[in-house]
C-alpha cells in the first residue's frame, strides 16, 4: 500500500484576524496539486485560537475544496471530552476521512483518563479516529502501552506522533506492526523517510506548507522504490527544517515563511510571534537559499 503525505494546513487570516476562507482554499488547491493530503485545524492551523463555529466552517470549506481528490483529517481535540465530542460528531457529519484527537491540554491526565477520553470519542462517531500525541504542547503523553490498549478499539485507526523522539516513534511503530490496521503517522519533518522505511503509514507535516513539492517528492520516490531520490529530497527537507526552526517556534515560523512568499495567508492569530523585521530578513535569506523566494 502506498504511503501518504498529509500537510498540517495553515489557516489563513485577514488583517482583522478573521479567517480568510478564499485564501485557505487556495492553499488547499496548492497542496492537492502537489499530491499531498490535508490535515486541518491542527497545530499549524492555529486550532487553539479558533472558535467552535470557525472550526466547523473551516472543515466544510476544506472538504468542499478537496472534492474527494485527497484525504482530509481534522483535529477535534480540546481539553474537555464534552467539547471534543461535540466537534467530533459535527465533523462526522461533514464527511472527513479521519478525525484526529489531540491529547487534552492544560489538564493533567492519567493514562486511564486518556483511554477513557479517546474511547468515548471513538464510540460516538463513525469516522475513523486518530490519536494525536504532541506532549511538548499539551503536557500529556500517550504512552506506547496506552496506544496499544486503544489500538484494540474498532474505530481507532492510528496515531500521529509529534513528540520528536525517535524512541517513542519506534514504540508506536511496534504497536502498528503488531496490530493489523493501526496506522502510525510521523510528525517530525526530519524523520519522514526514516519512518516510512520503518513501517509508518505516512507523515503529517507542518513544513510541507512551505515546501509541498519536496514533501511529496519524498513520498513519491519512496513509493516508487527510488530510495536514492527519497534520500536526496529528505536531505533538502531536513536542512530547511534545521535552518528555519533555529529561529523559534516552528508553527509560527512556517506561517511567517509562507507569508513572506504569499501575503494572502496572513499572520498567525497567536501572540507568540510579532512581526519582526530582523527575523523576517533571516527567514528571507533561508527562503532564498532553498529557491523558495527570489533574491
Amino acid at each position: 500500500m502506498s504511503k501518504k503525505a498529509f500537510v498540517a494546513l495553515v489557516t489563513c487570516f485577514n488583517d482583522d484576524e478573521t479567517i480568510n476562507y478564499a485564501a485557505t482554499r487556495a492553499q488547499v488547491r496548492r497542496q492537492v496539486a502537489a499530491g499531498n493530503n490535508i490535515m486541518c485545524a491542527g497545530t499549524n492551523g492555529d486550532f487553539s485560537a479558533l472558535t467552535y463555529d470557525e472550526k466547523v466552517r473551516l472543515t466544510e470549506e476544506v472538504v468542499d475544496e478537496v472534492g474527494g481528490e485527497v484525504d482530509v483529517i481534522v483535529n477535534a481535540g480540546m481539553p474537555a471530552t464534552f467539547e471534543t465530542l461535540k466537534l467530533a460528531r459535527t465533523f462526522d457529519r461533514i464527511g472527513v476521512t479521519g478525525i484526529a484527537v489531540i491529547t487534552p491540554f492544560f489538564i493533567a491526565c492519567t493514562q486511564d483518563g486518556l483511554i477513557r477520553h479517546f474511547s468515548t470519542v471513538a464510540d460516538a462517531v463513525q469516522t475513523p479516529v486518530y490519536l494525536y500525541d504532541i506532549p511538548a504542547r499539551t503536557q500529556n503523553h500517550i504512552e506506547p502501552e496506552t496506544a496499544r490498549v486503544l489500538s484494540a478499539h474498532g474505530n481507532i485507526a492510528g496515531i500521529k506522533d509529534s513528540g520528536g523522539a525517535k524512541e517513542t516513534l519506534e514504540a508506536y511503530l511496534a504497536v502498528g506492526k503488531s496490530v493489523e490496521g493501526f496506522e502510525v503517522y510521523s510528525g517530525p519533518d526530519h524523520l519522514v523517510l526514516w519512518s516510512l522505511q520503518n513501517g509508518a503509514a505516512g507523515c503529517i507535516s507542518g513544513l510541507g506548507n512551505a515546501m509541498p513539492d519536496v514533501l511529496s517528492g519524498i513520498l513519491n520516490a519512496f513509493n516508487s522504490g527510488d530510495i536514492a531520490e527519497a534520500e536526496r529530497q529528505q536531505a533538502i527537507y531536513t536542512a530547511f527544517r534545521t535552518d528555519l526552526y533555529a529561529l523559534g517556534f516552528p508553527p509560527a515560523l512556517v506561517k511567517r515563511a509562507l507569508y513572506l512568499t504569499d501575503p494572502s495567508v496572513g499572520a498567525s492569530r497567536q501572540p507568540a510571534l510579532l512581526p519582526d523585521r530582523e527575523q523576517d530578513e533571516k527567514i528571507a535569506v533561508i527562503l532564498q537559499r532553498y529557491g523558495l523566494m527570489a533574491a
